[in-house]
């Protein structure tokens, strides 16, 4: 987060950001009732279950409300910059 962000939709934000921390909890579920039936850790997961490996947090623009990947801002804003 120590880049520049520009918001690739509404394309004139530069300041107005919320950052959003994502925290994977793996669980089981009951298939009735969608009631959590248990909570696993990341050492324990059984084989058929994918631990998450998405991102720790994304960008929401605080004008338009864009929520996409840091990667995003950082790169409009490397294409836009101005000298």
């Amino acid at each position: 987060m120590s880049s520049p962000y520009l918001c690739p939709n509404c394309k004139t934000n530069r300041t107005r950001f919320n950052i959003i921390e994502q925290l994977a909890k793996p669980v089981k579920l009951n298939p009735q009732t969608g009631d959590i039936v248990e909570e696993l850790q990341q050492s324990n997961l059984d084989p058929f279950h994918v631990s998450y490996k998405g991102p720790n947090y994304r960008v929401q623009c605080g004008t338009c409300g864009l929520i996409e990947d840091e990667i995003s801002f950082v790169k409009r804003a490397q294409i836009n910059q101005s000298y």
